[in-house]
């Protein structure tokens, strides 16, 4: 379970393909998170919960199976890229965002990033079956980010992003056309499930 506060950004160092082609071996350098985390801690990786198989000398190893490729941006991440990190919530650890599983439900694309004051505002175009649980002032986590919903058309959703989440996330670096992971409120999933039956 995540928050979607990140709390380091990561450099991958290597990504490699394994045997098939069907997983990766993912190494990212980040200092903070690595000295925090032991054999088997989950981590958030640009929104992804994944599994570490060795933390050391300021680095991170992960493993991503095929169901992770599937989902995620991960398969595309190269050598030198920035990611989001957020190790996983202890008990006693301030709820800051919202309820992050870091369970991706599907890749959505950047619309358009514009200046807006001190800040931005973010929009991305999300798959029809996931901006149906997208509600204004709803929340929604995109690359590993909790982030409030300010708008809403037909093709996806508005985000207006503040000068700190700018700064200390990947967000800034967004370019038209680039792919998010998004993960929609776990909630509005239970519900409609139950509401359903």
């Amino acid at each position: 379970m995540f928050t979607g506060i990140v709390r380091e950004k990561g450099r991958v160092v290597s990504a490699e393909l394994n045997g098939d082609g069907r997983s990766l071996t993912l190494r990212i350098a980040a200092p903070q998170t690595a000295a925090a985390t032991s054999l088997g801690d989950s981590v958030s990786v640009a929104g992804c919960c994944l599994t570490a198989v060795a933390a050391d000398d300021g680095e991170l190893l992960f493993e991503a199976v095929p169901e992770s490729l599937a989902r995620t941006t991960i398969a595309k991440l190269g050598e030198g890229t920035q990611v989001n990190l957020e190790p996983a919530l202890r008990a006693g650890d301030p709820l800051g965002g919202h309820y992050v599983q870091g369970h991706v439900d599907g890749v959505g694309g950047v619309r358009s990033l514009e200046s807006e004051g001190d800040g931005a505002r973010l929009w991305l175009d999300v798959p029809p079956d996931l901006l149906r649980y997208c509600v204004e002032k709803g929340s929604l986590a995109v690359d590993g980010v909790s982030l409030t919903i300010a708008a809403i058309d037909d093709r996806g959703v508005g985000i207006a992003l503040v000068p700190h989440t700018l700064r200390e996330t990947t967000l800034s670096a967004l370019e038209s056309g680039d792919g998010v992971n998004l993960e929609t409120d776990v909630l509005a999933k239970y519900v409609e499930r139950l509401a359903k039956r």
